[in-house]
């Protein structure tokens, strides 16, 4: 059972810049990738980006060019850097592992979910 913590939300006026980290509890078999989520009220759980085994990266175009997925040395921690702000950045931000997909941006791929960092930002 993977356990996936994020931490580093919080509330930034727009063009400001945020750092989420999730830290995931140590797995027998490292995932094939690992993304990070969003979800507003009132709205579908989005893909932002996503990261896999061999480092390579997808990222939604509402936010290419803004945010930077990467992961710590071991694997075992994923951050999501998230520049230029905007408003409709606002949402629960979760982080997710998949064992059966690479490079997948589809919430129904992912087996392991956190419970989410709230990011917020004001116009």
């Amino acid at each position: 059972q993977v356990q996936l913590v994020e931490s580093g939300g919080g509330s930034v006026q727009a063009g400001g810049s945020l750092r989420l980290s999730c830290a995931a509890s140590a797995y027998a078999y490292a995932p094939l990738s690992m993304a990070w989520f969003r979800q507003a009220p009132g709205k579908e759980r989005e893909g932002v980006a996503t990261i896999d085994n061999d480092a390579g990266t997808t990222y939604a175009d509402s936010v290419k060019g803004r945010f930077t997925i990467s992961q710590g040395n071991s694997k075992n921690t994923l951050y999501l850097q998230m520049n230029s702000l905007k408003p409709e950045d606002t949402a629960m931000y979760h982080c997710a592992a998949a064992y059966t997909v690479w490079g997948s941006l589809n919430p129904g791929d992912y087996n392991y979910w956190g419970q989410g960092a709230q990011v917020t930002v004001s116009s």
